[in-house]
């Protein structure tokens, strides 16, 4: 069996993580449309549109991209896997202020930088668990981006 070294392991999710969250260096997504670049041009009025009929807003949205990195930090940090209201969220969160806007966008980008010194704390990468947990939350975020940047086209058409 072939290992991969922990130090590239991380190299390379930095690498995405930063391409998801805040620079884009073309691995999938487009100049212009990470996660803190798409949210900056969203108004508080914006992200208080219930995206579709049945759907979340867009604070919703980011509040809970948040709250999973939160998560799985901690899950990763005490190895303890509390059972989380998912739904909680989607249900609380709605019409947001100017203010809250700001703030939900600021928790945003403390989660992502909590996320970025845990990988650096990681000196390896355990098990398949922590590996697949590192590529989820990158494809949890990358969903969610998606979501945001679909209803733009709604929104901003």
């Amino acid at each position: 069996m072939t290992t991969i070294q922990a130090e590239h392991f991380s190299k390379a999710l930095y690498i995405v993580l930063e391409e998801t969250f805040d620079n884009v260096q073309g691995i999938y997504l487009d100049k212009g449309t990470s996660l803190f670049e798409t949210l900056a041009t969203i108004s508080a009025a914006e992200a208080s549109i219930p995206v579709g009929g049945k759907c979340a807003t867009l604070a919703a949205q980011v509040k809970h991209v948040a709250f999973y990195l939160d998560v799985m930090e901690h899950n990763v940090r005490t190895q303890q896997y509390e059972r989380q209201d998912w739904d909680k969220i989607w249900r609380e969160v709605s019409i947001v202020s100017p203010e809250e806007w700001e703030l939900f966008k600021a928790d945003l980008h403390a989660s992502y930088q909590r996320i970025r010194q845990l990988i650096a704390d990681t000196s390896e990468w355990p098990s398949d668990w922590h590996i697949g947990g590192a590529i989820a939350m990158i494809a949890h975020t990358a969903y969610h981006l998606g979501e945001i940047r679909q209803a733009l086209c709604t929104l901003k058409p």
